[in-house]
């Protein structure tokens, strides 16, 4: 990207990259050793969040020690785990396929702002259900990243 120059995020761009978030968190699941899923989910950090600046708001479904993280490290270690901490690897449940129903996506030139329901199915057919809000925007080279990710499972009442 030049300077001056500003791409526009796009309703398909978005999808786009919600199918690919959720084949890169199948795919850790799926590694045959702790290391290959530890590399697996630093790529999916790496590809699909705004982490290396330390810009990032994440906020994960399942974390009440440590709600918000900030950094590279501390996302990949709510999705494969860290001994000594609540983070017991999301990723590794291993889950066969996360499908997004959207409620809305809203879009602000750079900016693209998706809500909605989120199911993480496992292998016997039963799903986790989560409510998502996920803030993407273009980094430098014009690549789109969440910036923000919020996560909850829906109020039981």
């Amino acid at each position: 990207m030049t300077e001056g120059e500003r791409f526009l995020i796009t309703t398909q761009a978005i999808k786009d990259a919600q199918t690919s978030w959720a084949t890169a968190l199948v795919a850790v699941g799926q590694a045959s050793s702790v290391g290959d899923a530890h590399a697996r989910t630093v790529q999916l950090v790496e590809t699909h969040y705004k982490a290396k600046d330390g810009s990032l708001l994440f906020c994960p479904t399942k974390a009440s020690l440590r709600p918000f993280r900030r950094t590279l490290e501390d996302t990949v270690s709510y999705f494969v785990g860290q001994d000594g901490s609540e983070d017991v690897g999301f990723a590794l449940e291993p889950w066969t396929s996360v499908r997004f129903e959207n409620i809305d996506i809203l879009l602000r030139g750079d900016v693209g702002i998706a809500m909605g329901n989120y199911f993480f199915e496992r292998a016997d057919g039963s799903e986790l259900k989560a409510e998502y809000s996920f803030v993407y925007v273009l980094d430098d080279a014009g690549q789109l990243k969440i910036q923000l990710h919020h996560s909850s499972l829906p109020y039981p009442g």
